[in-house]
């Protein structure tokens, strides 16, 4: 998959990274921290212009985002809700509080997540589900990922020859927040098997 992407950025240039980072939105497994690099590479050999791949990348982000954006409006509240009450351990109260934090801390959530792996596209969704005003998301969007694409792209042009060392120190970091997320989960999980055997005992009674 990596290949496939190098070489979608080599054969389109500044488009086909603002292309490859769109895709990345929509499956976050796909690399960033190697397209915007190997852009940035690029761009120092005259390869593709700076500006250019900038502005296509950040395109390309917010084109991916409001993509996701729209998945979360269409799915709406009330399919949310009953999804959630089909999902074992999970309450309906937990979309309740979910939703309360996501109104009081949205926009900087929205903001700061373009700059957290994985984050950064799932961060989309609940946006769409709560409706966050549509020209608010975008202008969020766009100035997270120009933060964020502007850092790794300067980070391989400097690097030249060495720009894949980007994505050796990022893979580091992505790794600590799925560990987070999974002892989250973990937690999480622990916490209600607690409950509900808390709660037989108690019936019991």
């Amino acid at each position: 998959m990596t290949d496939w992407l190098i070489g979608l950025v080599e054969s389109l240039g500044a488009p086909g990274a603002g292309l490859a980072i769109a895709l990345e939105n929509l499956f976050p497994p796909l690399p960033s921290e190697v397209i915007l690099p190997l852009a940035g590479f690029t761009s120092s050999r005259g390869g593709m212009d700076l500006l250019s791949v900038l502005a296509w990348t950040t395109a390309g982000s917010v084109l991916g985002a409001l993509a996701l954006y729209w998945v979360g409006a269409l799915l709406g509240r009330e399919r949310t809700l009953a999804l959630a009450a089909r999902i074992p351990l999970l309450k309906i109260s937990d979309i309740d509080k979910t939703e309360a934090w996501f109104l009081k801390h949205g926009r900087k959530t929205v903001f700061f997540g373009r700059m957290i792996p994985i984050f950064r596209s799932l961060i989309s969704i609940p946006a769409g589900v709560e409706r966050m005003p549509l020209v608010t998301f975008t202008l969020l969007t766009t100035a997270g990922s120009l933060i964020w694409n502007t850092i790794f792209v300067l980070a391989g042009y400097a690097l030249g020859e060495n720009w894949s060392l980007v994505e050796t120190y990022v893979g580091v970091g992505t790794n600590v927040v799925i560990g987070l997320v999974l002892l989250a989960v973990l937690v999480f999980v622990g916490v209600r098997v607690a409950e509900r055997q808390q709660g037989r005992h108690a019936s019991r009674r």
